[in-house]
């Protein structure tokens, strides 16, 4: 008994023995196992980490740049407010057949009465001497113009020039002090999905900064009409009171000037547009020089050239732009270019779409020698092209930009005056291309009054057709007298 129970305790031993060598194995080895498992997890971390900050290193970097390039444009970018004071306005209607038979021939006049407006918006410091440049529809009309800066300083800009056909004026404030502006950039490197900021003030919350990307660029909306087109689209927020303000790159170079939002309901919803640099630079320099846009004009119209108008045209392309009438006696007609010919670069620059032949048309001057290749009976044609000004010739037009009517005057003396019959105005001595032509106005017409203003002097003109450029309704009602006496009347839209 004594050796059967020494065996049973020692088979128990044996059994205990080795059941916790077993679960002391079994532990070690989980144990073990879960080591490796969190040094996996460990390892795996910090690659994960690091592979993801390469992959998404423009990200990042991007992130950086906002701080350095909010830095930089937020100094440079001002608050606009813009007053119009409460006016009387007598406006001028041309006669009708029951004026002529029961009035005396002049045509109805009303007076109107306006509210004062206040508008406001956002504008860009181009240089350290105070030049500024924002949108004419924030200052059209305006005035009085306010410029704040971002210190809060406050000045009187004086309005230097405007151009109704790129939404762009150019304003000027003075100190002794040097001011933070903004470098421009290139607008035409621009790639869509690139990083850009919109700065400017939203609903008057002034120095506001918001990121997006490039959505697409060489946007033509229609709504200049027929003005230049070829916006950049960003999906930064962009509200009223941005107008005006900065698109600037990660490098905080300015590469437009936003302008337009489309949205149902007048706030932002994902649609931002913004005039190109490539566009605003010589849009400014014209005004700062020259007072008035020196546009160069190639003389055609056409339409963007896509997959149905080659099939029903056999054009041999599906881009490009498709010249479908040539305008008697302009550039392009003098160079040889025709009717059905599809303009697809200019100077080597590959033109997709009208928005861009408009956008590479803007840096030129009159008188400004190009190449433009076209496509004609599928064949491609080189033809060196003379850009006109809006008169037909290659001149820079003057600052008064009285040279858009293409005419000159005479002032007429008292004695002659008298002789005539008239008490006040000016003779059109000579009528070349230009509104006046197109209006009917002949060489030889004597100018009694422009928009209820009478007219004594060429400066008369100068003053009544600024004035008109820069209001609501850019129209000359002029009202004249023929050289056989007769009195005439004139309605000369500007745009």
């Amino acid at each position: 008994m004594k050796s059967i129970l020494k065996n049973l305790i020692i088979g128990c031993i044996i059994v205990l023995v080795s059941c916790v060598t077993a679960v002391y194995t079994t532990y070690k080895f989980l144990s073990g196992k879960e080591n490796v498992i969190t040094e996996t997890v460990r390892n795996v971390t910090p690659d994960f980490v690091v592979r993801n900050t390469l992959t998404a290193q423009p990200f990042t970097q991007g992130k950086a740049d906002f701080i350095t390039a909010a830095e930089k444009s937020i100094h440079a970018v001002v608050h606009i407010k813009s007053t119009e004071k409460g006016k009387t306005k007598i406006i001028q209607h041309a006669p009708n057949i029951y004026d002529f038979i029961f009035g005396d021939g002049t045509g109805r006049k009303q007076r109107v009465h306006t509210q004062p407006r206040v508008g406001f918006g956002s504008g860009v410091i181009l240089s350290e001497d105070g030049y500024i440049v924002t949108n004419n529809h924030v200052i059209n009309g305006a005035d009085e113009i306010n410029v704040t800066l971002n210190d809060n300083r406050t000045f009187i800009a004086e309005l230097i020039g405007s151009d109704n056909n790129t939404d762009l004026a150019l304003l000027k404030i003075t100190t002794d002090e040097k001011l933070p502006f903004l470098t421009i950039g290139n607008s035409d490197e621009l790639k869509v999905g690139e990083w850009v900021l919109a700065v400017g003030n939203p609903f008057n919350l002034t120095s506001t900064v918001t990121a997006g990307i490039v959505s697409a660029k060489t946007r033509s909306l229609g709504i200049y009409n027929g003005g230049i087109e070829s916006f950049i689209q960003t999906d930064a927020a962009i509200n009223q009171g941005n107008s005006g303000g900065a698109l600037v790159n990660t490098q905080g170079e300015l590469v437009g000037i936003n302008s337009v939002l489309t949205s149902p309901t007048g706030s932002y919803a994902g649609y931002g547009f913004a005039i190109p640099v490539s566009i605003m630079t010589k849009v400014v320099e014209d005004l700062k020089h020259f007072g008035t846009v020196q546009r160069a004009i190639l003389g055609i119209i056409g339409v963007n050239v896509n997959s149905d108008l080659n099939k029903k045209s056999d054009l041999g392309t599906v881009e490009g732009v498709f010249i479908s009438k040539i305008i008697e006696g302009g550039a392009a007609d003098k160079a040889g270019l025709e009717t059905g010919d599809v303009i697809t670069s200019i100077d080597n620059k590959k033109i997709k779409n009208m928005a861009e032949l408009q956008e590479t048309l803007a840096k030129f001057l009159p008188g400004s020698k190009i190449e433009i290749e076209t496509i004609r009976n599928k064949k491609s044609v080189t033809i060196e092209v003379t850009l006109e000004n809006e008169q037909g010739g290659t001149n820079i037009i003057k600052e008064t930009d009285i040279d858009i009517l293409g005419a000159e005057f005479k002032e007429i003396e008292d004695s002659e005056k008298e002789l005539l019959g008239i008490n006040n105005g000016v003779v059109v001595t000579e009528v070349n291309k230009g509104i006046f032509s197109t209006a009917g106005i002949k060489k030889g017409t004597i100018i009694l009054k422009i928009n209820s203003t009478a007219i004594n002097s060429i400066d008369d003109v100068k003053y009544v057709l600024k004035k008109a450029k820069n209001s609501d309704e850019p129209v000359l009602f002029i009202t004249a007298q023929t050289s056989n006496g007769k009195k005439v009347f004139y309605s000369v839209p500007l745009l």
